[in-house]
């Protein structure tokens, strides 16, 4: 998430309460997730198993709970609570905003749009031309829709990502303060639910069919002219790339990517990143003939 201005070390450390190391006036321009840092941003990090990855990350800033040398041309927050302290600052730069009325007067709906019985479109959601919205359908706030998208019954766009902490007291979560951005000629099915991105976006490109009851997680990347057809459930982070084929029930694990023109069989379950132009089945997923072959083994084995 970009900040709508430039922010001082300083300013932000005020915000948390927290120590830093670095000049009162290095320049942060907003916070994201280590997977899509940018320069300029803040990352944070917990666990010293991260500290690295963290620190020779793209973020220009690091949130972490010790003092460490601070890298060239990077700042610190020190904090006693990272988690806590980004959930702060993402409830100062992108709070809740209630709304009283179905569809809220800062969001943009394009010419030639329709929106059926129903519909709940949040704050600053923008919807491009000549899209159908079905009833039932709910499109949080800062939701991006392209030109001629339909969106089937009882959707939900934009809900929060699935991201706790564990502490004694129960689990803690990441507040989300990231997007879905549906790009143009996009189909999506009833009662599907894609959530948004933790500080990035969820996105799903240009061309893309998803059937009836699906569900991608937060910050995937969904590429063009996919199919993906019911019941199936992306984790999140996952990047899949142009013309990928998803056939029913299947499964997918964080942070993989599925490669251009793969096909995945119904009911496989995806544990491992995948190289386009192949056909996949099972679980765990392999190549069709080979996991076609263990079958037919197994079953002359029991013979």
């Amino acid at each position: 998430m970009r900040f709508s201005k430039p922010y001082t070390l300083k300013q932000i450390a005020k915000i948390i309460g927290c120590t830093y190391q670095g000049a009162d006036d290095f320049e942060v321009l907003g916070m994201n997730e280590i997977h899509v840092v940018q320069p300029g941003e803040i990352v944070f990090v917990d666990h010293p198993k991260y500290y690295d990855k963290a620190l020779n990350s793209n973020a220009s800033v690091i949130l972490i709970n010790k003092e460490v040398d601070c890298p060239e041309n990077k700042a610190l927050l020190i904090s006693d609570d990272p988690f806590r302290d980004f959930n702060v600052l993402s409830d100062y730069f992108r709070p809740f905003q209630p709304t009283n009325q179905s569809v809220a007067t800062t969001s943009e709906i394009g010419e030639g749009t329709h929106l059926q019985p129903n519909v709940f479109v949040g704050n600053y959601v923008k919807i491009g031309k000549n899209c159908l919205i079905h009833p039932n359908v709910t499109i949080y706030d800062h939701t991006v829709i392209g030109d001629n998208v339909t969106i089937h019954a009882g959707s939900i766009i934009g809900a929060d990502a699935f991201y706790f902490k564990k502490r004694e007291s129960g689990f803690d979560q990441l507040k989300s303060s990231g997007r879905v951005v549906i790009e143009s000629e996009v189909s999506i099915g009833a009662s599907c639910t894609i959530d948004r991105g933790v500080t990035g976006d969820t996105t799903i490109r240009k061309g893309t069919i998803i059937d009836n009851q699906v569900h991608i997680a937060h910050d995937t990347v969904v590429g063009k002219k996919c199919l993906i057809a019911a019941q199936t459930g992306i984790a999140g982070c996952v990047i899949i790339e142009d013309e990928v084929t998803i056939w029913g029930q299947v499964g997918m694990t964080s942070g993989i990517t599925i490669g251009e023109k793969a096909v995945i069989l119904a009911q496989t379950g995806v544990t491992k990143s995948l190289e386009g132009g192949k056909i996949y089945f099972g679980t765990p997923v392999e190549l069709s003939r080979e996991k076609y072959k263990q079958l037919a083994y197994l079953k002359k084995m029991s013979k």
